[in-house]
């Protein structure tokens, strides 16, 4: 079975110095595009990230100090990737909270304005724990009947990645799932718009999901003080917290969300 796909979609993986997205760096990045045609292409580049990869991080990806003294910063390979994704959605395994945004902060300090906009952001592990809540390693095994080799090599958990969609839409295709409050649908099918809404579990308005949209599709905060509250109310009544935003370590794409937010209730009044 092949995707169902009206634009080309790129499955991406990330190995990286830790888990802080506004801080931490790409080590080695591998995608696989899948074109509407079923052509595929392929990439795989360890970058420099310009700074010391902590021990802890190196012994889970085995990527160390002097495997990447040689390579190219992500700022001097921006250019080729970004080429490379131009015009596609995107999937990968827990991608929505992770890899995408680190992806977008890469961007951000090379000069690339990363636009979501038009994207679809299908997260397999999302689909995966919501179904079957179990990892990719099980759910290699389970979906496709083989055992992973090679766990944490960022090509071979990202091929594992493709064949357990595709292997997820084959199984789940027609079948119920009740959600939260009874309702039920059956969301797994072979179109990436509804994958995409499936396997995210808030509605984000930026990558990381500091703000999400409420029931009425008005931007929140996903954090802090005011979670649950309106931003904008909260510029308007609060407006040294936009500040701290801005002054604080938030993510970039974050940073640029909430920024859209008070300009567009400037506007406004």
């Amino acid at each position: 079975m092949e995707l169902n796909i009206s634009k080309p979609i790129v499955f991406i993986d990330l190995e990286t110095t830790g888990l802080n997205i506004a801080k931490d760096r790409i080590v080695e990045i591998a995608a696989i595009k899948i074109e509407p045609n079923g052509k595929r292409s392929e990439l795989e580049q360890r970058i420099n990230p310009e700074m010391p990869i902590p021990a802890e991080s190196s012994s889970f990806h085995g990527i160390t100090d002097k495997d990447v003294v040689d390579m190219p910063t992500f700022k001097t390979y921006a250019s080729k990737l970004n080429q490379f994704i131009n015009g596609c959605d995107f999937a990968g395994y827990n991608s929505n909270k992770f890899d995408i945004p680190l992806l977008a902060e890469e961007f951000m300090r090379a000069g690339f304005d990363f636009d979501m906009k038009n994207r679809k952001l299908v997260d397999v592990q999302n689909i995966f724990y919501r179904m079957e809540q179990r990892t990719l390693k099980a759910a290699y095994k389970f979906y496709c009947g083989k055992k992973l080799m090679n766990a944490h090599s960022a090509l071979a958990d990202i091929e594992a990645t493709y064949e357990v969609l595709k292997a997820q839409i084959e199984r789940y295709q027609g079948q119920d799932f009740e959600d939260l409050f009874c309702k039920i649908s059956q969301p797994v099918v072979n179109d990436i718009k509804k994958l995409a809404e499936f396997s995210n579990f808030n509605k984000n308005a930026d990558l990381a999901g500091q703000i999400i949209y409420n029931n009425n599709g008005e931007e929140v905060f996903n954090f802090g003080k005011y979670k649950g509250k309106s931003v904008s109310e909260t510029f308007k009544s609060e407006p040294q917290y936009f500040d701290w935003i801005m002054k604080s370590d938030f993510p970039l794409y974050t940073k640029k969300i909430v920024q859209n937010i008070r300009l567009k209730n400037f506007n406004k009044e």
